[in-house]
Order: structure tokens, then sequence, then C-alpha cells
């Protein structure tokens, strides 16, 4: 790996890279995921709650695709890990989803309605929801029923989450919700595969659950989703069940989505391909880390420790091209290596500027051994994929 040792220099300055990258991004299997509904019906929100990025991230980071629809690709679109599009103003008069159909279409693995359960004013919604389904039957809809809370107001939410496929209590405060739920269900008929009803509020509202229904809605879109996409959100949910700090939560994307790219490159079946460009995408992908936690990206003595890490990752990838050479086996090794070498890595960095933040440089044994188990668990996953 090849790092500027006293000068900071955005690696986008290669556009031969940015190529390669690019490429790279269209052929690895980035889960996209349509949302359908009304404005304030909670599609922020599933984003939010998806991805754990903050209103603000969110909002600068769409970018317009027509006058009603929008593309947000988390957590950047030079390697996403999940992608979101966005169709506003579905219940103006001029909104025409055969236009979205032409951009979307083929793109959207899994569309999600959203609709808060007590709006019962949704003629425009069902009637266009039609179209898209009607465009291609066979693709997964997940209708989300939002703001549950409003039909219980002032009250905490039910526990245990009672709408996940089982049977529903007969409790008093779920008589009215459950009514609008049926008549949800009645209205939406034949333009769904899952019912999801779930409130997702801000901490500040009060509820003991903030996230309600969060893991249905999850379990429900890894089951809709196409075999090959699944595996992001398992990825996803499963590395940042440990994580503590802000700066942890917000990198992991960041280190899935370059570990992805580098899956891709390393799953190519050409002998010492990747070796050239997998360089290119731990170089990136550190660039972003260090942005991300504010700290330069030069440092003699960090980079001491990367050339620690980074000879033996040279090693390992010199061994696994010779496998290249046997069919289909040598690819899904390279894939599986090239993706969680760079999931180490990227792990390794954070472990670093973590400590820096905390106002020590961790020595060059602790960083290592902290690579190691790192590399451990990110094999076990990719092995798994």
């Amino acid at each position: 790996m090849s790092l500027p040792s006293d000068v900071q220099v955005p690696p986008e300055a290669d556009a031969k890279l940015d190529r390669r990258i690019e490429d790279l991004a269209k052929r690895t299997p980035v889960p996209v995921l349509w949302l359908f509904g009304k404005t304030q019906s909670g599609k922020s929100s599933i984003i939010k709650y998806l991805t754990g990025a903050v209103d603000a991230a969110i909002g600068s980071g769409f970018k317009p695709c027509t006058k009603f629809s929008r593309e947000y690709a988390f957590p950047t679109a030079e390697a996403p890990v999940l992608n979101f599009l966005d169709t506003r103003g579905v219940e103006e008069p001029a909104y025409d989803p055969h236009e979205d159909l032409k951009l979307f279409d083929a793109k959207a693995n899994v569309v999600i309605a959203t609709v808060r359960v007590l709006d019962h004013s949704v003629e425009n919604v069902v009637r266009h929801l039609e179209v898209i389904r009607a465009s291609r039957p066979t693709r997964p809809v997940l209708l989300t029923l939002t703001c549950l809370h409003e039909a219980y107001p002032q009250q905490q939410h039910p526990q245990p989450y009672p709408h996940d496929g089982g049977p529903v209590p007969e409790l008093p405060i779920l008589q009215e919700l459950q009514r609008s739920i049926d008549r949800q269900r009645l209205r939406f008929a034949g333009l769904f595969d899952y019912l999801v009803p779930i409130d997702l509020t801000p901490e500040e509202e009060g509820f003991h659950e903030p996230a309600y229904g969060g893991q249905f809605l999850r379990k429900s879109l890894i089951e809709a989703l196409p075999a090959a996409y699944r595996d992001t959100l398992i990825k996803l949910e499963k590395t940042t069940r440990s994580l503590q700090t802000y700066f942890e939560r917000q990198a992991l994307p960041y280190i899935l989505g370059f570990s992805g790219l580098a899956a891709t490159a390393g799953a190519f079946p050409i002998p010492w391909l990747d070796m050239l460009v997998l360089p290119g995408i731990q170089t990136r992908m550190i660039y972003r880390l260090a942005q991300l936690y504010g700290q330069p990206l030069s440092g003699a003595r960090f980079m001491e420790f990367a050339s620690t890490l980074g000879l033996g990752l040279l090693v390992r990838q010199g061994i696994r091209e010779l496998t290249k050479f046997i069919p289909f086996v040598g690819s899904i090794a390279g894939a599986a290596l090239a993706g969680s070498a760079t999931f180490a890595l990227g792990k390794a960095f954070c472990f670093y500027y973590s400590s820096v933040h905390q106002g020590h440089v961790p020595k060059a044994a602790d960083l290592k051994r902290f690579y190691s188990e790192q590399l451990d668990l990110a094999e076990t996953l990719w092995k798994k994929s």
C-alpha cells in the first residue's frame, strides 16, 4: 500500500482508479430499496433506522433524479452498502409512476411502500402502486404501516411487539390500531407481500422502544431480498452489535462498502489483476476514514504500523493469486480474502484513530493483534457469503 508520508493527497486525483472503482461498484451486489409513499409517511425514518445515519447526512446525500424522485447511496456513491430510491409527491395530480419505472424498474430489488396507519386517504398511493406492481409482479413489496402511536396517543407501545405474524392479543390499546391495520390490508390487497407495522421515533419523544417493530422490518427485508443481496444487511447487523462509539458506527458502512469492492475485485479469475487495484481501494478507504475521524492521513509512526500489517497482507495475496489458476474455486477464495483483509485493515485503522482520540498511540503489537482478530472475524463472515 502506498500512502503519503507527510502530505494529505486526495485519492480522487487518480482518474484511472476512479474508473476501476466505478466499474467494480456496478458489479458488486448492493441492495436497492425503492421507497414509495407520501411525504411525511416515514421514509426518512426507515433510512435512518437501517443505516444509522443522521438526518443531516441523509438530507444532503440525496440526489434528484426526476421532478418527484431522488436517489441516496449510503454511505457514499463511491462504495455503497445500500441504495435508496425515494419517490415523493405521490399524492400530487402531476405524478406519473411510468417516469419512475423507466429509471427504477430494473434497479430496485424491493419496494417499500410507506403509509401512515391512520391515513385512509391513500387512493393515489394505491393506484400508482398498482402500476408498479404490474410491471414486475415477482418483485417483493413491503407495505410498512407507520406512526402506530397515533392510534394510542400518550401511551407506550404494547409489549412484546404483537404484529410479527402471530395472534394479536386482545388488548384495549390495540383495538383502534388493529381496525386501521385491517382496513389498510384490504385496501392494498394483492399489492404487497409483507405487512410490516412499525413506529420509528426520535428518542426524545419518550417511547421506551424508539425503533418499535424495527427488527421485524429488518427480518422481512432480509427475507424479501434476492439471495445475493441479503448478505449486506446481515453483515451490517452482525458487525454493529458490539459498536459503542459514534465514530465506530459511522465508519463501519465505509469499511463494508470498500470491502465489498475489494471482494468483487478479488473474484475476477485473472491472476494478479486485483493486486493492481486492491491497494488503491484500500488507500481510498483509509483516506475516507481519516476524513471521518478528523485526522490527517500522514504520520510516519502510523505508516510503520500500516506497513507491518500490509506486509502480511501482500504475502497472503500473492499466495492466493496462484489459486486463481484453479477455475471457480480460486475466485471464491480470492473474493473472500480480498474482502476480509480490507475489512480487517479498515477496522485496524479505526482502532488506531480511536486510540489517538483518547490521547495515546497504540503499540504496534496491539495493532497487529487487533488486525489479526478482525481478520479472523471477517474471514468467517465472507466465507459464509
